[in-house]
């Protein structure tokens, strides 16, 4: 492989948002955490190794679109401690013909058991859009989750998405698509 882009870390007031590089998320999904933790900067927990389909994804777009790189997968880390409390990212580069129209972007997240309900992932869900508007100018953003999430129905009802249609992905079954304009309208804290 050429020389590794360098991404920059997105920060929040309680996150830093780490791209994570290729050689990382090999290191992962091969179970080499030590290793892992060292290209993050952060200690990894076991779980991590659950988050491995999601790796390979990511590993895989990383390598047949290089552009994707700064819009693949983050570590949320707690900036007090660089605990690892989570993962974002986007699933394409702006613009992808999957969207079919929908909006700019798809945002994914997940927040590891122990860390949830503490409003990280909406933390994290305005600084990756944020970071968007300002790299490439997007404007509306999608996010597609199961009608059984409460928790992550309520977040984006909190952040001002509204539902567009039903889908069924052959992975996940059906999934509620939702989709909001920026600036985000905060209804209530989640």
């Amino acid at each position: 492989m050429s020389t590794t882009l360098t991404v920059p870390d997105i920060l929040s007031p309680r996150l830093i948002l780490r791209h994570l590089t290729p050689a990382m998320l090999r290191a992962s999904m091969e179970a080499r955490l030590a290793e892992a933790a060292r290209w993050l900067g952060a200690p990894l927990p076991i779980s991590w190794l659950e988050e491995a389909a999601v790796m390979a994804l990511r590993l895989e777009q990383m390598e047949n679109e290089p552009e994707y790189a700064p819009w693949s997968m983050r570590a949320m880390l707690r900036r007090e401690d660089g605990q690892l409390v989570g993962h974002i990212n986007f699933h394409t580069c702006p613009g992808h013909a999957y969207l079919q129209g929908r909006g700019d972007v798809e945002l994914g997240y997940t927040v590891l058991p122990a860390f949830r309900r503490q409003g990280y992932a909406s933390e994290a869900l305005l600084a990756c859009a944020g970071w968007a508007v300002e790299t490439a100018g997007v404007k509306r953003f999608v996010l597609s989750i199961s009608p059984d999430n409460l928790p992550s129905q309520a977040l984006a009802a909190s952040l001002g998405f509204h539902w567009l249609e039903q889908v069924d992905d052959p992975e996940d079954g059906p999934e509620d698509v939702l989709v909001a304009d920026w600036p985000f309208t905060r209804q209530h804290h989640v």
